[in-house]
C-alpha cells in the first residue's frame, strides 16, 4: 500500500509525498511534463541506474561527494556548472535521490539554476524520510556554522521507498529515530496549534506507535510536518519548533568535525532541551524523565561525547541559524514546543553539566 499525504501550501500550491516500497513506481506521474533533462544528484554509495529515474528523457547522473564536508558552495557552483555545459533549461527537472545531505545540495542547487527550476526528492534514509526532504527547506554550511546559506524551494513531490530502509546499516536507522523520536514530543503542539490541517485520510497514529508498520510510522511525521510546514511555510513562528533539539545538536555536529550523525546529535540536543526546560522552570523532572526513557529505549545516546568544551559549545549555539535575540532556544513547558529567547548563561551551563 502506498499512502499519499498532501503538503498544502499558500497560494493554492500543494505537492504530494508517496510513503511505501516500491512507491518511486509512482514518480513518473510526478516529473513534469515540460522536462526534456532529468539531473539525477546523488551519492556514488548509492547504487541506482539513471534510466529508472528518467523515464523516456535524457537522463544523467552528477555525484556528490560523501560527508558534510561536500555540503558547501563549492559544490553548489560545481554542479550548477555540469548542468550549464550539458544545457539544462528552467523547463528541466532535479531528481535528488539520498540522504539529507543530497536533498539539501540537490534543492539548494535547484533553487539557484536559472532562479529555481523543478525538484523532486527521493530520500534513501529514514531521516530524509521523515525530515530532510519535507518542507522545501534547503541549504549548505559554512565553516562558522551549519545550514548557513540556503534557500526555501518547495519540490514537486517526494517519494518515500521504504525499500530502500531494508539496506541501511543499523547505526544509520538509528540515526533516523533520533527525529521520529522528536516528533512524539511535538505531535501534542501540532494537534493544538496547527492539528485541522492534517490530512483528514492520513494515518492517524502516534509516530511512536511500534504496534503500526514502519510506513504508517514514517507517514504520521510527514503528515505532522505537512500540517506545520502549511502553517507557517517559511518559519515566522510555528516552523521554528521543528528545530526541538537542534540548537545543541548543530553544534555538536560542528566541534565533532560531524562524526556524529545528525540524528545522534538531535538525540542528545533533545536531552539538553529536556535539561535547559527543566532549568528555566519550563518542565517538571518527570518530563526529563520521560525524555529519557524513550531516547534509552532506542539506544540512542544521550550526552556529548567527551572532551568537547563547553564554552565552544555555547558559541556555536549563538551561531544557529534560529538566532534572533541571542541564543535562541526551542524548548518544552506549559504552552508544548516553542522558541525561547533570553536564557541566562548559567542555565545554559547547568543543564550542560547535568547531561
Amino acid at each position: 500500500m502506498i499512502i499519499t499525504i498532501d503538503v498544502p501550501l499558500g497560494g493554492g500550491r500543494s505537492y504530494p509525498v508517496l510513503v511505501g516500497a516500491e512507491a518511486v513506481a509512482g514518480l513518473a506521474a510526478i516529473l513534469p511534463k515540460s522536462a526534456k533533462r532529468v539531473a539525477v544528484v546523488t551519492q556514488a554509495s548509492i547504487p541506482i541506474d539513471p534510466s529508472t529515474w528518467a523515464l523516456g528523457r535524457e537522463a544523467r547522473t552528477f555525484h556528490i561527494g560523501e560527508g558534510e564536508p561536500h555540503k558547501t558552495l563549492s559544490t553548489i557552483e560545481t554542479l550548477c556548472s555540469a548542468w550549464s555545459r550539458w544545457g539544462m533549461s528552467r523547463n528541466d527537472v532535479v531528481v535528488a535521490v539520498g540522504g539529507g545531505l543530497v536533498t539539501d545540495v540537490g534543492g539548494f542547487a535547484a533553487a539557484c539554476y536559472h532562479r529555481g527550476i523543478a525538484v523532486i526528492h527521493v530520500p534513501t534514509t529514514l531521516l530524509g524520510m521523515i525530515d530532510a526532504a519535507i518542507g522545501g527547506k534547503t541549504a549548505v554550511n559554512l565553516p562558522e556554522g551549519k545550514n548557513l546559506v540556503g534557500a526555501y524551494w518547495q519540490p514537486t513531490g517526494v517519494v518515500c521507498d521504504t525499500t530502500f530502509l531494508t539496506t541501511l546499516p543499523a547505526a544509520e536507522l538509528r540515526s533516523g529515530w533520533g527525529e521520529l523520536v522528536k516528533y512524539h514530543f511535538l505531535e501534542p503542539t501540532v494537534q493544538a496549534l496547527a492539528g485541522h490541517l492534517l490530512p483528514v485520510d492520513g494515518p492517524a497514529v502516534a509516530p511512536l506507535d511500534d504496534a503500526q508498520p514502519e510506513d504508517v510510522q514514517i507517514a504520521r511525521c510527514v503528515a505532522l510536518k505537512a500540517a506545520v510546514v502549511a502553517a507557517d511555510e517559511r518559519e515566522s513562528g510555528l516552523r521554528a519548533c521543528l528545530n526541538y533539539g537542534h540548537t545543541l545538536a548543530h553544534a555538536l555536529e560542528i566541534a565533532t568535525g560531524f562524526e556524529l550523525r545528525h540524528g545522534e546529535a538531535v538525540a542528545i540536543g533533545l536531552i539538553y532541551a529536556a535539561e535547559l526546560g527543566f532549568e528555566t522552570g519550563r518542565i517538571s523532572a518527570e518530563r526529563v524523565a520521560e525524555h529519557r526513557d524513550i531516547l534509552g529505549a532506542r539506544d540512542l545516546p544521550m550526552r556529548p561525547p567527551p572532551g568537547l568544551d563547553r564554552s565552544e559549545l555555547i558559541t556555536l549555539m549563538g551561531r544557529d541559524k534560529k538566532a534572533l535575540d541571542g541564543i535562541t532556544f526551542v524548548l518544552d513547558g506549559p504552552h508544548g514546543i516553542e522558541t525561547v529567547t533570553g536564557v541566562a548563561g548559567l542555565a545554559m551551563e547547568a543543564a550542560l553539566s547535568r547531561m
